[in-house]
C-alpha cells in the first residue's frame, strides 16, 4: 500500500493514525443536513400535532448525543473530549434544515463529529415523522466549515441542489 494512505500500515491493514505528536489546538467544525418532508407533515410539525411529539427538539438532543459517540460508530475515529456541541433544526418551505457545530481543543479535528450530529438529527426527524410521511428524503449532508489544525480553515462554497 502507498504510504500516502494515512489509515493503512505498510502491510495494508487499517489503522488509527497516531496523533500523539500533534499539538492540541482549538478545532471547530460545522455540518449541514436537509430532510425533505411533505407539506402536510411540515404543517403538523409546525403546529405541534405530530403524534410522537416535537421532532425538532428530540433531533437536536439526538444530534448532540451522536457527536459524543462518533468514535463508537466510525471505526478509525479518535475518541475526543468535546467542549461544545450544538444542533439547530429549522423548518423551511420544503423540509427541515439541520446545522451542527462542534468544538474541541485537541490533536485532531471534529469534522466527523459534526457530520455525525447532522446525520443522526436528520435520521431522528425521519423516525419521529415516518407515520406522517414515509417518503421523506435525507439529502445534502456535508461539511460546511472546519477550523484549526495543520490544514487550517476550510469553508464550503454554497452549492445547494434544492
Amino acid at each position: 500500500m502507498p504510504r500516502k494512505l494515512s489509515h493503512y500500515d505498510r502491510s495494508g491493514r487499517a489503522r488509527m493514525v497516531d496523533v500523539s505528536g500533534k499539538p492540541a489546538t482549538l478545532r471547530t467544525a460545522k455540518a449541514h443536513g436537509f430532510i425533505k418532508i411533505s407539506s402536510k407533515a411540515l404543517s403538523a410539525i409546525r403546529h405541534l400535532k405530530n403524534p410522537k411529539g416535537n421532532p425538532l427538539e428530540v433531533a437536536r438532543v439526538a444530534g448532540i448525543a451522536a457527536a459524543k459517540r462518533t468514535a463508537d460508530l466510525i471505526p478509525l475515529c479518535h475518541p475526543l473530549l468535546l467542549t461544545h456541541v450544538d444542533v439547530e433544526c429549522r423548518l423551511v418551505k420544503t423540509g427541515i434544515e439541520v446545522e451542527s457545530s462542534v468544538t474541541t481543543k485537541g490533536e485532531t479535528g471534529v469534522e466527523m463529529e459534526a457530520l455525525t450530529a447532522a446525520s443522526v438529527a436528520a435520521l431522528t426527524i425521519y423516525d419521529m415523522c415516518k407515520a406522517m410521511d414515509r417518503g421523506m428524503e435525507i439529502t445534502e449532508v456535508y461539511l460546511v466549515e472546519k477550523r484549526g489544525g495543520r490544514s487550517g480553515t476550510y469553508r464550503r462554497k454554497s452549492t445547494r441542489t434544492r
